[in-house]
């Protein structure tokens, strides 16, 4: 997925969009250093990096080869060589197989009206307390906890606990190596006796149903069903955190809607109101949700260079060849905003992705759990707007603070009024 790309500045301006402090331009391929020293080459067009994504001779396994070169300076939970995000070719497929078929856009679909009802629970919760009220506690952070325990069956988990696993899973610079190899260990060791329990007491559960397919086929071993369990706690509720709270500081940015406003006057694409159309429209909502995941990243060039590969043989991507062992960064934000792809200037919130972003990678190694996170961020935008039409921020933007030091970058808290 990610990694370290150089130090965070700490007094650097925030810049467009949002806390993103760095954001590459479209271009061709071009050299780089990782902090480690390790030479890179990083593609930004996205015709490159949906290539790089997709090409059989780019890897994730080759990277924890004995001749690769260090790509991290500290550990995290993504570098697991036995994790299916580092696996390749038949292993990789063998893995996927097994659990894919929970994730198809069919079968998250199903859960639709229990999601539904979550969302509704906890904007209604929200707005019972009155305003103003801390958001990222009341919403953006137990709404994809809430779903991942039930479709997981961990009713009673240690939310602190997940939290605290998770970052330092996720750490870039935040923690000491140590600090993240306990943490991991702890959890891993958390996701082996969940999948000895369920192995013994298998029930409807996510994980009960990844095991019994797992043992089914013989195709995988018991550290990498842990590591996939593990895997799919903090991708449930990551993705869909990190990517609600930065949507509700993009659309509730009041600079930004005055932009909007402005743009409209011009007859320029029209985002002015879009909290109350999101709140109004359920198909106006879900058009949001794909311009939002394409716009606004999960984190900064500051931390992830882009989706990190090693080429197994020689390749030409963009018009330059990429020599057999070299390491290549598919910088996907860079891409979701390429000009010739997507038009630039002020964004229309609700006009149809004439390309499916890179948000979620592409080829082999697309997120499993996209259409989970994109149904939990389209459901809590329009119930919320539809609840709140009169949502604002309560902090200047300029004052909020972010989870810092991690591959995902959102608000730590968010304090909203109506």
């Amino acid at each position: 997925m990610t990694t370290d790309a150089t130090p965070e500045a700490p007094d650097a301006p925030p810049l467009v969009p949002l806390h993103c402090l760095l954001r590459a331009e479209a271009g061709p391929p071009r050299q780089a250093a990782l902090p480690t020293g390790t030479p890179v080459w990083v593609l930004t067009r996205h015709a490159d990096v949906r290539q790089a994504l997709a090409h059989p001779d780019l890897g994730r396994a080759s990277l924890y080869a004995p001749d690769a070169p260090p790509t991290v300076l500290t550990p995290n939970i993504l570098d697991d060589p036995s994790s299916i995000l580092n696996s390749d070719g038949p292993d990789h497929q063998a893995i996927r197989r097994t659990v894919q078929r929970a994730f198809t856009p069919r079968a998250i679909e199903r859960w639709r009206p229990w999601v539904d009802g979550v969302v509704r629970e906890l904007v209604d919760e929200l707005a019972a307390s009155g305003s103003p009220a801390e958001v990222v506690g009341a919403l953006t952070k137990p709404l994809p906890v809430r779903v991942i325990s039930r479709l997981m069956e961990l009713e009673g988990l240690d939310t602190e606990r997940l939290g605290y696993w998770s970052d330092h899973a996720l750490s870039t610079t935040a923690y000491s190596a140590e600090e993240i190899r306990t943490a991991i260990a702890e959890f891993g060791a958390f996701g082996y006796r969940l999948v000895q329990e369920r192995r013994k007491n298998p029930g409807e559960d996510l994980v009960s149903s990844l095991v019994l397919a797992a043992d089914r086929t013989g195709g995988m071993t018991e550290e990498q069903i842990t590591s996939l369990t593990i895997g799919l706690v903090i991708a449930g509720h990551e993705t869909t955190m990190t990517s609600f709270g930065n949507a509700l500081v993009y659309l509730l940015d009041p600079e930004r809607t005055a932009q909007a406003g402005q743009a409209a006057q011009a007859g320029q694409p029209e985002s002015a109101g879009a909290w109350q159309r999101i709140g109004a429209d359920p198909a106006a909502a879900a058009a949001a949700t794909e311009q939002i995941l394409r716009t606004v990243p999960l984190g900064d060039r500051t931390t992830a260079p882009g989706q990190l590969r090693r080429a197994t043989a020689d390749l030409e991507i963009g018009g330059v060849t990429i020599p057999a062992g070299a390491i290549v960064a598919a910088d996907t934000t860079a891409a979701n905003a390429d000009p010739q792809v997507y038009p630039p200037g002020p964004l229309d919130l609700f006009a149809p992705l004439g390309t499916p972003s890179l948000t979620f990678g592409a080829g082999p190694h697309h997120c499993l759990g996209a259409w989970l996170a994109r149904m939990e961020l389209e459901l809590g935008l329009h119930h919320l707007a539809r609840a709140l039409p009169e949502l604002r921020l309560a902090t200047p933007v300029d004052r909020i603070e972010w989870r810092t030091g991690l591959l995902t970058r959102s608000p730590l808290r968010l304090e909203v009024a109506w």
